[in-house]
């Protein structure tokens, strides 16, 4: 009897990880990409909201936001990326002045979960959320090297 081959994954390299899009003389954003490139798999999120396993919603935007990012990390993990795979955000908030005034915090909450990875992202302010508590939801696009 023939023993059980396991086929052998290919190694991904930095060369099949997203890729940042700096067109030349343009100023170097802060805490965004311009653009980015990037080959594999697609994984996309419906809209992700910050409330826990119970459905409960933290009272402030950074809170919201920091528990997204982590909400954002485990639907990602579920099709095996990461961080480092994602290429857009796209946010939709309620109130721009509050996602203004908790910058510093809530750029402390991305760094702390998503590391210093930085996708193309937008930032909306909507009328409402579905979710009446939510004061931020986030679609996340990654691509997986295949």
């Amino acid at each position: 009897m023939a023993p059980n081959k396991t086929p052998l994954m290919p190694v991904s390299t930095d060369d099949d990880l997203p890729r940042t899009l700096q067109p030349t003389g343009w100023p170097r954003p802060l805490g965004y990409a311009n653009g980015m490139t990037a080959k594999g798999r697609v994984v996309v999120t419906g809209g992700v909201v910050g409330w826990d396993l119970m459905q409960n919603f933290p009272e402030t935007f950074a809170a919201q936001a920091r528990q997204t990012f982590s909400n954002i990390l485990k639907i990602l993990a579920e099709a095996g990326a990461g961080p480092e795979h994602l290429v857009r955000l796209t946010w939709y908030v309620t109130d721009l002045e509050e996602y203004r005034a908790a910058g510093k915090e809530l750029g402390r909450a991305y760094r702390e979960t998503f590391g210093a990875h930085y996708p193309a992202m937008a930032v909306v302010q909507v009328a409402g959320l579905v979710e009446k508590a939510a004061k931020i939801e986030i679609e996340a696009t990654a691509v997986v090297p295949e």
